[in-house]
């Protein structure tokens, strides 16, 4: 199989050592070096022959939206951030993936995927091709949690997924509830919903996600989760009541 190979920068010690980890798991990534510092990194580029980068966004000296523009398209690069604002200008200087940190290690495949189809032109590896065999048994018994990032650069939440009644997108922020408390962290919907398992978690709107284990009642195109009231979009309900139908 054919071989990538990376490099991974990131000014957080822990950050390269979760993105070494993760490349490690991989048989198609090799990791040929990490470093905190965005102009080694550039140096590297140019002299070793590196395939793909992943790249932190907010770093001193150099941040990673000026490495892009300086990097041009000698490597194909993969952002990694606890910053979703700056998904745009990433896509927009060409980049493969955009993940949110805490990095879980199947939103991490689903980018390393991404990178191997446009790198090699070969699609569609199964599970089994992208795992080492011990990877494969992690992913399998992956816990039923997740982080989300909190209100500084540091801090993170943890959330069980059993304790998740429902998910509302706002535009800049994401609110999440459980039955005692309400979460708010500045991420996307869909960065959310990527680290949530289906089932149970399904969006059935464009503002919203559910836990179907948690529907009290269905009434017409409204769920009730508890008392609250939420709508079931147009563009989501013939999936959704599938989803139910399939249930019955």
């Amino acid at each position: 199989m054919t071989r990538i190979r990376c490099i991974a920068v990131d000014d957080e010690p822990y950050a390269i050592k979760m993105i070494a980890d993760y490349i490690a798991k991989v048989p198609y990534l090799e990791l040929v070096g990490t470093t905190t510092n965005a102009l080694e990194a550039l140096s590297r580029i140019q002299n070793e022959g590196i395939d793909l980068v992943f790249l932190d966004i907010q770093m001193p000296e150099l941040t990673g939206l000026q490495f892009l523009k300086l990097c041009g398209n000698k490597c194909k690069v993969i952002l990694t951030t606890a910053y979703a604002e700056y998904a745009l200008d990433g896509f927009e200087h060409g980049v493969i993936d955009y993940l949110l940190k805490p990095i879980a290690l199947d939103r991490f495949l689903k980018a390393a995927q991404k990178a191997f189809d446009q790198i090699t032109g070969v699609k569609h590896l199964t599970v089994k091709q992208q795992l080492a065999p011990t990877a494969e048994n992690a992913l399998a018994t992956e816990p039923n949690y997740m982080f989300i990032k909190g209100d500084s650069k540091s801090k993170f939440w943890k959330i069980d997924h059993s304790e998740i009644l429902y998910i509302q997108g706002l535009k800049n922020y994401v609110s999440i509830f459980t039955p005692s408390q309400r979460l708010v962290t500045y991420q996307s919907l869909y960065d959310i919903s990527e680290q949530l398992p289906q089932p149970p978690f399904y969006r059935i709107h464009k503002s919203y996600i559910v836990s179907v284990a948690k529907i009290r009642m269905i009434d017409g195109h409204t769920i009730y989760i508890g008392e609250q009231a939420i709508p079931i979009g147009e563009t989501y309900k013939d999936s959704f009541f599938k989803i139910i139908k399939d249930r019955e």
